[in-house]
């Protein structure tokens, strides 16, 4: 039997799967229902806006000519490769490193369909507070941050872990 369909790891693609489905289907029904730069005020705080980023976070690079779209669908392509292996390669004790990287592949495919389909990525969660606005993001961001904040967490309590296990 081969190493990847021993691996339980892969149970957790449930995640990245129903993440990356909530991700189109918000970003279509966005693009689909609303102008572009429309903006629909749902709190105080938070609006609907309808945004296409050529460019990476915070629109880094939006404004050149074009070669950037290619670009950062290569980077998407080789995270989500990336993301994959590892996932298969953690422990399986390791629960939320594993949760972290389904999430961050989740996210990585979320814009790199975007960016393959219409070479922008469509945004549209939009906050703001006293003037000063957040940049637009989507569910795919969302859930990358999530996965980058649990792995962080992970790297501190996994380290704590093997302190207290070496003292043992």
């Amino acid at each position: 039997m081969s190493k990847i369909s021993q691996n339980s790891n892969l149970k957790w693609l449930w995640l990245t799967l129903i993440c990356l489905v909530v991700d189109q289907i918000t970003k279509h029904w966005v693009a689909n229902s609303m102008d572009l730069y429309q903006s629909i005020e749902i709190l105080p705080f938070f609006n609907i806006t309808y945004a296409q980023n050529t460019g990476a976070a915070f629109s880094f690079l939006a404004d050149q000519g074009g070669w950037q779209r290619w670009f950062f669908t290569t980077i998407a392509v080789v995270a989500s490769v990336i993301f994959f292996v590892w996932l298969l390669r953690v422990p399986k004790n390791q629960t939320k490193l594993v949760i972290a990287l389904a999430f961050m592949l989740s996210g990585a495919m979320g814009n790199l369909i975007d960016r393959a389909l219409f070479g922008y990525v469509i945004d549209f969660l939009d906050f703001h507070v006293n003037g000063y606005n957040w940049p637009t993001f989507n569910i795919a961001d969302s859930v990358i941050f999530i996965g980058a904040a649990l792995m962080i967490w992970d790297s501190f309590t996994q380290e704590t872990q093997n302190k207290n296990s070496a003292k043992a």
